[in-house]
């Protein structure tokens, strides 16, 4: 038990270098040995956290030598992130160790546990998203007239390296990750299906990375809706609030898995045509039309638009059971108008 104590006493030391200018001299496998360290310190608190004796043991190891007692025994269950957070803040290290630490923190090699260990793991992943797409030998800037291509190709490179669904975490990161945003500063911003503001993001002239990976993403049907099968409609949400360029497609895409749906008499629910199809069930179809109604006005006017325009396409029924975009409606328009009815008899919680 001493070795291992007298290991975890290392830990402050490997988080100081980790900062420092010594990092210029880190290669890959040096990278690696610290990496492998930030897993070890977390295997030990998987470990002994069960073990009250023990964990105290740890901790007043840890504290030992400190100025103030900054770390304590859960900081070893973060490890792996804050050490990962603290190289992505170090500009002096070289870039081979860098694209391997990116690597590293966006395919996690083990499960995370715990809200605040996962919100960190979160923000690790975002941030070596965003450091991804600023590493030095980037999207290459030669002829005016090939940039672009150029670009994109280099990008559509760098995510494909990214197994599915991984890289649709990163661009989803990416594409949110805006300077001096909350979900920058905060780590888990971006899900709350709202958002920042009513402006679309096309309307700034951003036709930078953003645009990149719009175009990456929209340019295979495929893997748009691969993406948008994957990720919760909150977040999709947010992104339609934040990119006109992503909104219309979404809901083209939603209106094609919802033209699938048929109904059922004898269930009295909408069900799957194809059960073998990966497409959306009628209450995972109304989760993703309701959080687009919870964005920005513009959004919520833009979705009760266009289930009026599919209702009145399809007959304009208004007897449940006849028209699927005719249930939508129904149900969207009620959760509106109890989400209305909840804001007026509790102004202060908007």
């Amino acid at each position: 038990m001493e070795a291992v104590l007298e290991q975890v006493e290392q830990l402050p030391a490997l988080l100081a270098v980790s900062r420092s200018a010594l990092v210029r001299d880190w290669d890959a496998l040096t990278l690696d040995r610290a990496l492998e360290w930030g897993r070890y310190f977390q295997h030990l608190h998987d470990r002994f956290r069960t073990r009250p004796r023990l964990r105290e043991a740890l901790g007043r190891r840890l504290r030992r030598g400190q100025p103030s007692p900054l770390l304590g025994f859960p900081h070893l269950g973060r490890c792996p992130q804050l050490l990962g957070l603290a190289l992505l803040e170090n500009r002096a290290l070289p870039p081979a160790a860098c694209r391997r630490l990116i690597h590293s923190l966006l395919q996690p090699a083990g499960a995370e546990a715990g809200p605040e260990p996962r919100s960190l793991a979160l923000l690790a992943r975002r941030k070596a998203a965003s450091r991804l797409l600023a590493l030095p030998g980037g999207p290459p800037r030669a002829e005016p007239a090939g940039e672009a291509v150029g670009r994109l190709r280099w990008l559509s490179g760098v995510l494909e390296e990214l197994p599915q669904p991984r890289v649709f975490e990163v661009v989803a990161a990416a594409l949110l990750l805006r300077p001096g945003s909350d979900a920058e500063q905060a780590g888990d911003g971006g899900r709350d299906g709202k958002s920042v503001d009513g402006n679309q993001a096309s309307a700034t002239g951003d036709e930078g990375v953003a645009g990149l990976l719009l175009s990456w993403l929209l340019g295979n049907l495929e893997r748009f809706s691969a993406f948008c099968l994957f990720l919760p409609g909150s977040l999709l949400a947010s992104l339609a609030g934040h990119y006109s360029q992503f909104s219309r497609p979404y809901l083209d895409l939603l209106t094609g898995w919802g033209s699938h749906l048929l109904y059922d008499p004898l269930q009295g629910r909408w069900v799957k045509s194809c059960l073998d199809k990966a497409e959306l069930s009628w209450e995972e179809l109304r989760e993703r039309f309701t959080c687009l109604c919870q964005g920005s006005a513009l959004l919520r006017g833009q979705t009760q638009d266009a289930l009026k325009l599919l209702k009145a396409r399809d007959g304009d029924f208004t007897v449940c059971g006849l028209s699927v975009w005719t249930d939508l409606l129904v149900e969207v328009e009620e959760y509106l108008r109890k989400e209305a009815k909840c804001q007026r008899m509790n102004p202060k919680a908007t």
